[in-house]
């Protein structure tokens, strides 16, 4: 209960790429937050047209200068002290990992009760490491040290951790070895163990010594975005319940009811406005289990 906030009147700084057209970064973060009550402040990192996993994109990453400038003006507006999480995801180089981390200690340092919510983006199963050289160290030596929270996929955390991980057990182990890092919270997407039924998918949640799976039915569907969905709802419902459960329970039926939404449409884009419903009010509830 420590962590919880009076969501009516919460701020998140989110700092993530853009895209026009489609669903990643602030463009699937910020629209879920603002459904549920959150000002969200949101400053991009790169300006695409659509996500690259289309083939073919257009635009450019945008200068860490301008990521730092738009800090500075919110600063100068006595905002920061206001703020009470940082979200970031999509790096696009090395000197923006540097704006963002300069930006999470500047809010948490305006406002110690502030939280850094990272989700550290640096590939998944398939395309392995994705992101451009440094940035997966960037994560494990710079911005995780600093983070409150982390919300990596399977990859991610094997990446991080140094391992691989086949069972529940291992997985316990690498979210200990990821909180002795510097998170205290962690959730663990996209996770499949011995443990996991063919026709279904894990979710993990640990803090305080506790660890939590939530299951869900796995969905014919691969869409962008998920993942940066899932972290700004689990973040949110943190914040408003000050339980990793509750967050991971109500992060966990939102997703799957926006992704059971995309899937029945057969959508190659995650389907955030048309299923926006199931952001406030999800049509199926999951319980964590402990384990």
């Amino acid at each position: 209960a420590e962590w919880a906030w009076d969501v009516r009147g919460v701020n998140i700084l989110s700092i993530q790429s853009w895209v026009a057209y489609g669903h990643v970064g602030n463009a699937s973060a910020m629209f879920p937050l603002q459904r549920l009550g959150a000002e969200v402040w949101a400053v991009h990192t790169v300006q695409f047209s659509n996500h690259p996993g289309h083939g073919q994109f257009r635009g450019g990453v945008l200068p860490s200068g301008l990521i730092r400038d738009c800090v500075d003006g919110i600063a100068a507006l006595g905002a920061l002290a206001r703020c009470d999480a940082v979200l970031s995801g999509y790096v696009g180089d090395a000197e923006t990992g540097a704006a963002i981390l300069d930006a999470a200690l500047r809010v948490k340092a305006a406002n110690p009760r502030a939280l850094w919510c990272c989700d550290p983006v640096m590939g998944d199963d398939g395309p392995g490491i994705y992101v451009r050289a440094g940035i997966p160290e960037f994560f494990r030596d710079r911005a995780l040290p600093a983070a409150d929270i982390a919300t990596p996929n399977r990859f991610e955390l094997e990446w991080l951790t140094g391992g691989p991980i086949g069972t529940l057990a291992a997985a316990r182990d690498a979210i200990a070895r990821l909180q002795a890092i510097g998170p205290r919270c962690v959730l663990a997407t996209s996770m499949r163990t011995e443990a996991t039924p063919a026709d279904a998918v894990d979710l993990l949640a640990a803090e305080d010594g506790a660890l939590w799976r939530v299951r869900t039915p796995l969905l014919p569907v691969r869409v962008s975005g998920a993942g940066d969905a899932i972290a700004a709802l689990f973040l949110f419902h943190r914040l408003a319940s000050g339980s990793a459960r509750a967050a991971l329970e109500r992060a966990a039926a939102a997703i799957h009811g926006v992704l059971r939404r995309t899937a029945e449409a057969g959508s190659r884009e995650i389907l955030l406005v048309a299923a926006q419903q199931e952001i406030v009010t999800p049509s199926r509830h999951f319980v964590a289990d402990a384990c």
